[in-house]
């Protein structure tokens, strides 16, 4: 070979070498956001006050006759002292391997009583069994939603978006929510970029995305939405802002437990 042979081979093995981190980053990481033993705090900021805190935990994966699933178990509480604002909330959902509802029980505390509302997926038979009551136990109405396809609740719908993350897709996602079917449209960018949250002292690698929900939530949460979650198989919802009836809130990341996860370092 020549020596202007080996000069073009060098010419293009630097060009390889510089290429090697595109090459590497287009390769989306895979989907592990249903795992056991991960627990999710998050600070919800209304402007400069702190409105209250949700805590997501996973338990471990279950095998039932026909599938498998993991529960999951969303604690929502405002802060004491917070003005006009009194809330109080545990969600229960029994998620798919798949990712998407098979059970939920949403219980929100109104003055001293605590309702509920239960729903069983009955795919098999295209059909949602909704229970709503008080005490656990008095049920005062029943009712069964027909489907034709898999569907969320509020809490499987926070996983769903997790695992779709990569996709750059724009979806419609279809949900139960408040006894109703709705649905929550997700554009998912892909936009790689990083925020700074109070928790890490770097900035942290993440994939935005936006949407919107056809539908009042927890906090009054409606409307849209924008997303930044890590850039990594976890896939951990870093920040989200959400419009709420009076407004806007922040909701931040401030405690974690995951086996092996920190998040990630974004670049620069």
């Amino acid at each position: 070979m020549t020596d202007l042979c080996y000069r073009r081979a060098g010419v293009w093995m630097l060009l390889l070498f510089c290429m090697m981190p595109v090459f590497l980053q287009a390769q989306d990481p895979p989907s592990r956001v249903l795992v056991e033993g991960e627990e999710l705090v998050y600070n919800v900021r209304y402007s400069f006050i702190d409105l209250g805190q949700i805590r997501i935990k996973t338990a471990g994966r279950t095998r039932f006759a026909t599938y498998e699933a993991f529960d999951s178990r969303a604690l929502i509480d405002s802060y004491k002292g917070v003005p006009f604002v009194d809330m109080h909330a545990v969600f229960e959902s029994t998620i798919d391997t798949a990712v998407f509802s098979r059970h939920f029980t949403g219980k929100v505390k109104e003055d001293s009583r605590w309702d509920f509302a239960r729903y069983t997926f009955e795919y098999d038979q295209k059909r949602v069994l909704m229970e709503i009551g008080h005490r656990d136990t008095v049920i005062s109405k029943r009712e069964t939603l027909a489907v034709d396809r898999a569907h969320h609740d509020g809490l499987s719908l926070f996983f769903y978006a997790r695992d779709q993350l990569y996709s750059g897709k724009k979806m419609n996602v279809p949900a139960i929510i408040t006894e109703k079917k709705v649905n929550a449209t997700i554009d998912f960018v892909k936009e790689r970029t990083t925020v700074e949250i109070d928790a890490v002292e770097y900035p942290v690698d993440v994939i935005r995305f936006e949407g919107n929900a056809e539908f009042v939530g927890i906090f009054g949460l409606t409307g849209d939405f924008t997303g930044w979650f890590s850039n990594d198989e976890a896939r951990v919802p870093i920040m989200a802002k959400m419009k709420v009836i009076i407004g806007s809130v922040t909701i931040e990341l401030m405690q974690w437990k995951r086996p092996g996860w920190t998040p990630p370092r974004g670049r620069g």
